[in-house]
């Protein structure tokens, strides 16, 4: 499952067990990416946290299969197969569209979304993959194109953040050999 040492859901006392029934699965499931973190109690409950804020919660104005995309994106981007598998479905799920998913699929596939989308969600893709290959080099002309194309910056602030968000989890993923395993894939 992970490289590291780990505390087993059924093994966990105290602090870690409260923290693992927190951040269960709506399945009832613990998620590989949480316990590869059981030796430090409190980054599970960080990353669960930060994760519920970004796609979870009622602020969220961009369609969610849209976000689940950015993750899929960004996570195919960075060779992290745990979450783009994960997120890939969570997309799929979401969208329900099987002639437009494979669309989709065949621009990430060739790292092209033009002809795929355009206006706002082709800006969202660019910027995405600008911020998980070369973060150092977004400019402010980055954000000025998004809002040329329609977006408002509560829906930049979100592709963001998803980006930013996935770009950790699959360092921490990658960074420990996390794999799926058992773990039930995808959250719908």
């Amino acid at each position: 499952m992970t490289w590291i040492k780990t505390v087993l859901p059924q093994d966990a006392t105290g602090e870690l067990k409260e923290i693992y029934e927190k951040t269960k699965s709506p399945h009832g499931t613990y998620d590989n990416v949480y316990i590869s973190k059981s030796l430090r109690p409190k980054a599970i409950l960080g990353h669960d946290t930060l994760y519920r804020g970004v796609l979870h919660n009622d602020d969220v104005t961009l369609p969610l299969w849209f976000l689940e995309l950015v993750a899929t994106y960004t996570s195919v981007l960075n060779d992290c197969l745990y979450a783009a598998t994960h997120h890939g479905h969570n997309y799929r799920s979401l969208l329900g569209d099987e002639a437009r998913i494979a669309e989709i699929d065949a621009g990430m596939e060739k790292d092209d979304f033009s002809g795929v989308f355009d206006g706002k969600e082709l800006e969202f893709l660019r910027y995405t993959r600008k911020l998980t290959k070369t973060p150092g080099a977004i400019i402010k002309e980055d954000i000025e194109a998004m809002r040329a194309a329609g977006a408002d910056d509560g829906e930049i602030l979100e592709v963001c953040q998803c980006c930013a968000l996935f770009n950790y989890s699959n360092r921490s993923l990658s960074g420990l050999g996390v794999d799926i395993g058992e773990d039930r894939v995808g959250f719908y």
